[in-house]
């Protein structure tokens, strides 16, 4: 039997794809138990520089959670359930490596919810995204609630979360939830190209700036204080010392995580 993931490392790139095609890549489980483990294995593995999440197949990136998993669960076990989604996720937006969606088809429920815990997103024109919780009497339950308003904004958030409707790529775009639409034979490509221009650049800064960006949304941090933290942070690599001095003497950087 496949794995439910499918995961491989080249030049610093980790690529994991959602191995469930039959099913429409769907979150079950088995999925979010194999995403936290590779989560695991990107915190510690220095070979791993930058990570792109995708499906597989031409028609879904992630067709939501399982529903047929949803008729035993009782309110406290749904409360757990959500809670081990949005700690997952969570894993995903604070990675101090740059984490990318490629969105090849639907990013339904859970799977937008995915998709926008990730740094940010590039789609295929055939992408489409919504939180279709409404029509089973619910609502997102893996931070779709708060991600959507953040990323959108709150009437347009609260439109496509009371009414579950559709949007398609170029919408999503228009509206900034996804940063670059492209044909699906340049989606990995286009992914690939930008983290190797963030992979030339200093590790311990791009994390910086991922605190930074997160901490505007967080209540338990104020950012302001953060970015100043992280500034002075900075200060105390040896990749400061090389980036200045590559500035003065005009040539490229050469960083090394230090």
């Amino acid at each position: 039997m496949n794995s439910v993931i499918v995961s491989q490392l080249s030049d610093g790139i980790y690529t994991i794809t959602i191995n469930r095609p039959e099913k429409l890549n769907a979150l079950n489980q088995e999925v979010l138990l194999s995403l936290n483990q590779e989560l695991d294995h990107i915190y510690t593995n220095p070979e791993i520089r930058a990570v792109i999440i995708t499906g597989s197949g031409p028609k879904a990136f992630v067709a939501g959670a399982d529903i047929s998993e949803f008729n035993q669960m009782n309110p406290e076990q749904s409360k757990q359930m959500a809670k081990a989604g949005q700690d997952l996720f969570f894993r995903i937006e604070r990675s101090p490596k740059p984490i990318v969606a490629c969105v090849n088809g639907f990013a339904l429920g859970g799977g937008c919810e995915l998709a926008m815990s990730c740094h940010f997103r590039i789609a295929t024109p055939n992408a489409q995204f919504a939180q279709p919780e409404i029509n089973l009497g619910i609502i997102p339950g893996y931070g779709g609630t708060q991600r959507l308003v953040q990323l959108i904004g709150k009437g347009r958030a609260l439109e496509l979360l009371m009414t579950g409707n559709l949007i398609d790529a170029n919408t999503a775009l228009q509206y900034g939830l996804v940063n670059h639409v492209v044909e699906p034979d340049e989606l990995i490509n286009k992914a690939t190209s930008l983290l190797k221009t963030i992979q030339s650049k200093a590790p311990i800064a791009i994390a910086h700036c991922i605190t930074c960006a997160n901490a505007v949304f967080d209540e338990t941090m104020h950012g302001y204080e953060q970015e100043v933290i992280s500034f002075g942070a900075c200060f105390d690599t040896a990749d400061r010392v090389e980036g200045v001095q590559a500035f003065l003497e005009k040539r490229k950087p050469v960083f090394t995580g230090k």
